[in-house]
């Protein structure tokens, strides 16, 4: 029986080689920068010291983590990390629900085009001119946020050195630049609904809002659960690259999260073991987060889950 199952994977394999050459580089991908590399993580148990490379380093247990948890710091980086991915997760992931729900209620093909354009525009922008734009745009001097403001009277704010500004700012971006580009997966699950549904629905005299509440909203839910699932697979992860960018020693005080800090000892301060001790702890509870959600979802609708 098993040789008989064998020989039928080899058989859909080689009558389906050309789609499995073409899924070639991104396995490849994931083995080479991701699975690979976790050899390394060994590290976070020993002293590792260059010299003496992976294998020789001398182990020392769970001193490395005993050190974050005890650490004075360890509670301030836990709560930045949970409030801005919070934040994000509250703002950002339903406002592309709510745009894409609209956007299918437009009719005019035009105006729906140029919309949909002006909002996904941004997405395509790097990080780093984005950080760049948002620097730029909230400089106390020269910023036109602030020129606005002491035109209409208001005194000139440093935005960015105040960390009490910095998670709306770093949040309200990234609500610019990606939530017309989250409404594209929403409007393609709703492009899935029956128009009969909604033709039955006002013949039974079904209001408009009625109708988005009853028909597309139920369409969009599996798709909006793994996305859920899948934004709590990364929520301790939060976007370094713009949070390393927009940082800065006036708002450390609320923008310095567990990758930052990750960043900062083990290339700037060259504590390897330490830093790789923090990050696993990081991505340990991603995983958690990942497999707690998941099962709940599997248990409340089992075909919503990733598994």
């Amino acid at each position: 029986m098993n040789q008989a199952v064998r020989r039928s994977r080899i058989s859909t394999v080689l009558k389906k080689w050309q789609l499995y050459l073409f899924l070639t580089p991104a396995v490849l991908y994931f083995i080479v920068f991701h699975y690979l590399p976790m050899y390394g993580v060994q590290i976070a148990f020993k002293k590792f010291r260059p010299v003496d490379g992976i294998t020789g380093s001398p182990w020392v247990g769970f001193d490395h983590f005993e050190r974050f948890f005890q650490s004075y710091y360890f509670w301030d980086l836990l709560w930045n990390t949970l409030s801005i991915s919070l934040y994000e997760l509250a703002v950002g992931f339903p406002l592309p629900i709510l745009l894409a729900l609209v956007f299918n209620e437009i009719k005019d093909g035009l105006f729906k085009r140029g919309v949909q354009t002006v909002t996904y525009a941004p997405h395509f922008i790097s990080v780093v001119v984005m950080a760049g734009v948002v620097i730029t745009f909230l400089s106390p001097t020269t910023g036109i946020i602030n020129h606005i403001l002491t035109f209409l009277g208001f005194p000139a704010t440093d935005f960015l050195g105040e960390p009490g500004w910095f998670k709306t700012i770093f949040v309200m971006s990234g609500v610019w630049q990606n939530t017309g580009w989250g409404t594209i997966i929403y409007l393609a699950a709703l492009s899935a609904v029956d128009p009969h549904l909604h033709e039955a629905a006002v013949m039974d005299g079904a209001s408009r809002v009625k109708r988005v509440w009853h028909i597309n909203i139920p369409t969009i839910i599996p798709t909006m659960t793994i996305l859920l699932i899948l934004n709590i697979g990364s929520f301790l992860s939060v976007g370094f690259e713009k949070i390393l960018l927009l940082q800065n020693a006036l708002n450390m005080e609320s923008s310095d999260v567990i990758s930052t800090f990750v960043y900062r000892s083990g290339l700037v301060d060259a504590q390897y073991s330490f830093s790789t001790a923090v990050g696993l702890f990081n991505s340990i509870v991603n995983v958690i987060l990942l497999v707690s959600v998941n099962s709940i979802v599997r248990r409340i609708n089992n075909s919503n889950s990733l598994w």
